[in-house]
C-alpha cells in the first residue's frame, strides 16, 4: 500500500470504533462479573484479547487492495461452504442448534459469523458482473440462488438469526447494484406479504370456514422459533419460560430511568435474573444501569458509525469497493436495529449480539475483518495521480 493512500484515512471512522470498543470492555465490566463466579473478570479479558487480535486482522485486511479478493471469488464461496458443510457434520450441538466447530474443549470458531463477510466478498463481484442486467424479475432469480446455498445451511443449524441478516445484506447490496427498485421492492413486498399470511394461517384460531383447511399451516421452523414468535406477541402468556428473557429484558430496561441504577448496582443483570446479558441481552444492561442517556449515547455511537461507513460506500472508486461497504454497512445495520429491538420487546427474540459490544471471539473477528475491508475501500478511494 502507497504511504500516500493514508491521507484518504477516515479518522473520525476509526475514532468511533475505538470509541465502540472501548464501551464494550467498560459494558461487559459489569454485565459479566457475575457469569463466572471463580474468574469475575474472564469474559473482560477474553474479549480484550478479541478486540487486540481483531485488530491485526482489520489492519491486515486494510493493507491488502480489496479489488485482489476479486479473483478469489470462487474460492472463497467454495471454502465457505466447506466450512457451513463441517458445521452439519462435526459441529457441536448445544440449546438445540450445531454452530459451533470446537478445536479443543475451550476453543472454537462459529463459521456463520464468518460466513457474512464471506457472502459480501463474493457476491459483490457476482453483482459487478450483472451491472447494468437486473430490470427484470428474472434477472433476480441468479444472484438470488447465489446467496440461497449458503443461508439454506446456515438455517439448517438452525440461526434463524444469521439466516436473516443474509437476506438484510442481499436486499442492500442488490439495490445499490441497480436492481429495478419498483420490480424488486415489489418482489420483496410480496414475499412479506406471503410470510405474513402464512404465519397468520399457522396461529389463527378462528379461521372463516372456506379457510379452516389451512389452519395450523406447518412452517420450516423449529418449535423454539415458533414459541418465540408466539411470546413476543404476549410475553406475559408464558412468564417462566419462554416469556421470562423478554420480561426480565424489559424490565431492566424500564427500571433504569433517566440515568440507571449506576455501574453494577443493576439488579436484573447482576443477580443473573436477565439470561446471557454478556451476549444477546448486553443492550439491557445498558439501560438498567447507565439509564436512558447511556443507551442514547451508545447508539449515537452506532450512529456516526454507520454514517461513516454509508460515506465511505458513496467514496468508493469502483461499484465493486460500493458493494462491499453496502454489504458491511447494511450486517451492522440490521444486527442493530434487531438487537435492540428484541431487547426492547417490538421484535422476536432471535439470538442477534450486538455488533463490536457483545462477547465472542468469532463475532468479534468478523465485525473487525469487517471494519478492516471498509478501511480498505477508504483507503483506496481515489486514484493516485502522481
Amino acid at each position: 500500500m502507497d504511504r500516500r493512500s493514508l491521507r484518504n484515512l477516515d479518522l473520525l471512522f476509526l475514532l468511533f470504533t475505538f470509541l465502540l470498543l472501548a464501551a464494550s470492555l467498560i459494558i461487559l465490566s459489569t454485565a459479566s462479573i457475575n457469569v463466572m463466579k471463580s474468574n469475575p473478570f474472564h469474559y473482560v479479558e477474553t474479549q480484550a484479547v478479541w478486540i487486540l487480535t481483531g485488530i491485526v486482522i482489520a489492519v491486515v485486511l486494510a493493507v491488502i487492495d480489496y479489488t485482489k479478493w476479486q479473483h478469489f471469488r470462487w474460492w472463497i464461496y467454495g471454502f465457505n461452504l466447506l466450512l457451513l458443510l463441517a458445521v452439519i457434520f462435526f459441529g457441536d450441538t448445544a440449546k438445540g442448534a450445531t454452530r459451533w466447530i470446537y478445536f479443543t474443549p475451550s476453543i472454537g470458531i462459529q463459521p456463520s459469523e464468518f460466513a457474512k463477510i464471506f457472502m459480501i466478498l463474493t457476491l459483490a463481484d457476482f453483482l459487478v458482473k450483472r451491472k447494468g442486467r437486473l430490470n427484470d424479475v428474472k434477472d433476480f432469480i441468479m444472484p438470488f440462488l447465489f446467496i440461497l446455498v449458503p443461508m439454506l445451511l446456515i438455517f439448517k443449524q438452525p440461526d434463524l438469526g444469521t439466516t436473516l441478516v443474509f437476506v438484510a445484506i442481499f436486499i442492500g447490496m442488490m439495490f445499490v447494484a441497480g436492481a429495478n427498485p419498483y420490480k424488486f421492492g415489489g418482489l420483496l413486498l410480496g414475499g412479506a406479504v406471503i410470510v405474513g399470511i402464512a404465519l397468520w394461517l399457522h396461529f389463527s384460531q378462528d379461521l372463516p370456514g372456506w379457510l379452516q383447511w389451512a389452519q395450523g399451516m406447518p412452517l420450516p421452523l423449529q418449535d423454539y422459533q415458533l414459541n418465540r414468535l408466539i411470546i413476543f406477541m404476549d410475553p406475559a402468556a408464558d412468564q417462566t419460560g419462554d416469556g421470562w428473557h423478554i420480561l426480565q429484558s424489559l424490565w431492566a430496561i424500564g427500571s433504569g430511568g433517566l440515568w440507571g441504577k449506576g455501574y453494577r448496582a443493576g439488579t436484573q443483570g447482576q443477580l443473573n435474573f436477565l439470561p446471557e446479558h454478556h451476549t444477546d441481552f448486553v443492550f439491557s444492561v445498558v439501560g438498567e444501569e447507565f439509564g436512558f442517556i447511556g443507551t442514547i449515547t451508545l447508539l449515537f455511537l452506532f450512529l456516526i458509525f454507520l454514517l461513516r461507513g454509508v460515506y465511505i460506500a458513496l467514496r468508493a472508486r469502483d461499484m465493486y469497493g460500493m458493494l462491499i461497504s453496502t454489504g458491511i454497512v447494511s450486517m451492522f445495520t440490521f444486527h442493530i436495529l434487531v438487537n435492540v429491538g428484541m431487547t426492547s420487546g417490538i421484535m422476536p427474540v432471535t439470538g442477534i449480539p450486538l455488533p463490536l459490544i457483545s462477547a465472542g471471539g468469532s463475532a468479534m473477528w468478523s465485525n473487525m475483518a469487517a471494519i478492516g475491508l471498509l478501511l480498505s475501500v477508504n483507503l483506496r478511494h481515489r486514484r493516485l495521480m502522481f
